[in-house]
Formats: structure tokens, C-alpha cells, sequence
């Protein structure tokens, strides 16, 4: 009867600590859309595919930003949408700290953000 109350006391801690690990993990969201919209701390918002959330570092793929461009004639400015890659060392995925990410929203099909992402694709950018 002693070996089953140590057996059971044992199984009880060892139970205790696999809810606890398990408790402590990082729950993510469901992503439902192509694309997602991650906002940082530093005012950045990447467009893009979250590949993997981790508790360190969140992958992106297919990343896009916006860009404004200042007409030096008129100054006057526009944003336009750019991939990452066409960078000097083109990346072809972005690791993002994951304590920096303060929102994700879903980016729509449909919306402007989706229809300029098409529109880059269609043109091989």
C-alpha cells in the first residue's frame, strides 16, 4: 500500500509538471488569412505570411512595407508598397523579435493592401 501512495504521489508531481510546461508554452492565434498585417513597437507595419511564431522570433515570408516617396519637383508625396528583396542583401524571409510585435491583424482579401500585393505579384516584384 506504501509503494502504490509513493507511485501515485510520483505520478500526481510528474502530471503537475507537464500541465505547468504545458500551461507556460506560448498560445498563437489562428492566422485564417494569406496575409497578416504585424505591427511593431517602432511604428513599422510588415505585410506579410507568419510562417512560424516562436517565443524568441516570429518568420515572415513574402514581407512588404510601405514606402513614401517625395517628388522633389512638386513635394508632393505618395506611398507605394514594396517587397522585401529587393534590398543589397536580399532577404527572402524576415526573423522579427517576437516581443516587439504589439498587434497582427488579418489583411483581407479584397482590401487595398491585398489588390496591391496582386498587382505586384502579376508583375514578377
Amino acid at each position: 500500500m506504501k509503494q502504490f501512495l509513493v507511485g501515485l504521489a510520483v505520478l500526481a508531481v510528474v502530471g503537475a509538471g507537464v500541465w505547468y510546461g504545458w500551461s507556460q508554452r506560448p498560445h498563437w492565434p489562428k492566422l485564417e488569412t494569406q496575409y497578416q498585417a504585424v505591427l511593431l513597437d517602432n511604428g513599422q507595419v510588415y505585410y506579410g505570411k507568419i510562417e512560424r511564431m516562436e517565443r524568441e522570433f516570429s518568420v515572415l515570408t513574402e514581407v512588404y512595407y510601405i514606402q513614401t516617396q517625395v517628388d522633389p519637383e512638386t513635394k508632393a508625396s505618395r506611398s507605394i508598397l514594396v517587397r522585401r528583396g529587393s534590398e543589397w542583401h536580399a532577404p527572402n524571409r524576415s526573423l522579427v523579435n517576437t516581443r516587439h510585435i504589439l498587434m497582427i491583424e488579418p489583411v483581407t482579401p479584397g482590401s487595398k493592401v491585398a489588390e496591391l500585393i496582386a498587382a505586384l505579384k502579376s508583375h514578377g516584384k
